[in-house]
């Protein structure tokens, strides 16, 4: 598959997401709650539905792996070399707590990998895409689209953390790295600050998905960043388990 070919379609997608999203952002909009109690509203479900159409119209013959979708069982996803990995709306709680940071997200995965991404910050009006071994690039609130690139570290390093997870077990680790200092972000942008240069480094020790990280990790491995776990690990896709495990979000100096 040739990505560049189709990658204006799949910035296309997430643009016309994002603005149903920020319109519905903008409104007074209901915040409900699924049965494992994270929020869900009206703007993830449709940007669900925009990307879920836009990629099929893209290709027909790539399945589809959405946080909002069907459940798909592992005997089905396991013949899936490649697929789409789509969350929505990545950082609900930053879309209900009116933060701005949260994000709609597109990723292309091939054999584990994340290929190609998108991920597009509504109402900051930044959008990240990359493909991998072919460069990373970030569309700016002016329309600019330039080249990004991970920095080397520097002193003090710069870690990006979660605001709504960071725990104990995680501000332990940070402290262990020595002169720091901490950049709060949301959702996958904190993926997407290491790849532009603006952070260094992200430790996420605690729950996440596949469809949380895919199109910022991919996004990161074109801007000459890495993901991998406490293991040494690449983080990988389309495993049985949805949820990944801990991991370490950096540019390669730290691998």
């Amino acid at each position: 598959m040739h990505y560049n070919s189709i990658l204006p379609d799949v910035i296309k997608v997430a643009d016309e997401a994002s603005e149903k999203v920020l319109h519905i952002y903008q409104s007074d909009f209901k915040v409900n709650y699924k049965e494992d109690d994270s929020p869900i509203t009206a703007a993830d479900l449709a940007s669900h539905d925009i990307i879920m159409r836009g990629l099929r119209n893209i290709s027909r013959d790539i399945p589809i792996l959405s946080e909002e979708g069907a459940d798909i069982s592992w005997e089905e996803r396991k013949h899936w070399r490649r697929f789409w990995l789509i969350d929505p709306i990545d950082g609900t709680k930053d879309f209900t707590q009116r933060t701005g940071e949260f994000t709609v997200n597109i990723a292309l995965i091939e054999d584990g990998v994340p290929v190609l991404g998108v991920v597009t910050a509504p109402a900051l009006k930044e959008a990240f895409w990359g493909i991998k071994g072919e460069g990373a690039f970030k569309r700016d609130r002016t329309g600019h689209v330039h080249r990004i690139r991970t920095s080397e570290p520097r002193d003090p390093l710069r870690i990006v953390a979660s605001k709504n997870h960071l725990n104990d077990e995680t501000r332990a680790f940070i402290d262990g790295l020595g002169a720091h200092e901490t950049l709060q972000a949301g959702s996958s942008l904190k993926f997407c600050r290491i790849a532009e240069g603006h952070a260094d480094i992200y430790p996420r020790m605690g729950p996440t998905s596949e469809w949380d990280t895919g199109a910022a990790h991919a996004v990161l491995l074109a801007a000459g960043g890495n993901v991998k776990t406490f293991e040494g690990d690449a983080l990988a896709y389309g495993k049985e388990q949805i949820l990944n495990p801990n991991f370490i979000a950096a540019g390669n100096w730290y691998f």
